[in-house]
């Protein structure tokens, strides 16, 4: 019998795999586009010791992260709740205990662990050979430039994440998702901050 009660909670928590998959994707892009900047602007200021560049780009993850995880959570608390109250006033029944409840509760929390740690794992992704740097590991190609290499992989991949959700051509979306990146490259590099 719980059994049954599981999947029927999992086909409602489920239905909101589309949001999830929105929320890593754009938080994730946003991770990308985070630390492309922190880098190219690393790169072009010559003096950035590898554990300040380090620490600048965990700060900037976390904060991402907790800001990723906070905002969907209260917003998809609200938007569940809405949700839930319209459902109990038209049926004239409490839900609370029901599967729908119960769903109206978990995937506010399962949005927000997607919202938030995307950019936090995209981010330390790409600070990897700043890790590897700091460590005392020859890398063939400088630190700074690997990372920013990274970020617009990382960036273009997004992309075609994109392409295959909405049947696009994965190629065309990979690169629309890479120019955006490359354009916020260019002004970063050419505003000389």
């Amino acid at each position: 019998m719980w059994l049954d009660g599981f999947k029927r909670l999992h086909i409602h928590i489920g239905r909101a795999s589309g949001i999830a998959r929105r929320y890593f994707v754009t938080n994730g892009f946003d991770g990308a586009l985070t630390m492309l900047g922190l880098m190219v602007g690393f790169q072009q200021s010559a003096n950035v010791s590898y554990s300040v560049a380090i620490t600048a780009c965990l700060s900037a993850a976390v904060a991402l992260c907790m800001s990723g995880l906070s905002s969907a959570y209260l917003s998809e608390v609200a938007e569940r709740q809405k949700e839930l109250q319209e459902l109990e006033r038209a049926l004239l029944s409490d839900l609370g205990n029901s599967d729908y409840g119960r769903a109206s509760r978990l995937v506010p929390v399962f949005v927000a662990m997607i919202n938030g740690f995307a950019p936090l794992g995209v981010s330390l992704i790409i600070i990897t050979p700043l890790w590897l740097a700091e460590s005392g590991i020859q890398l063939s190609v400088p630190p700074f430039l690997l990372a920013i290499a990274l970020a617009l992989f990382i960036i273009f991949l997004l992309g075609v994440l994109l392409g295959r959700l909405s049947n696009e051509f994965w190629l065309w979306t990979g690169l629309r998702t890479l120019t955006i990146a490359t354009v916020t490259m260019l002004v970063i590099m050419f505003a000389n901050f």
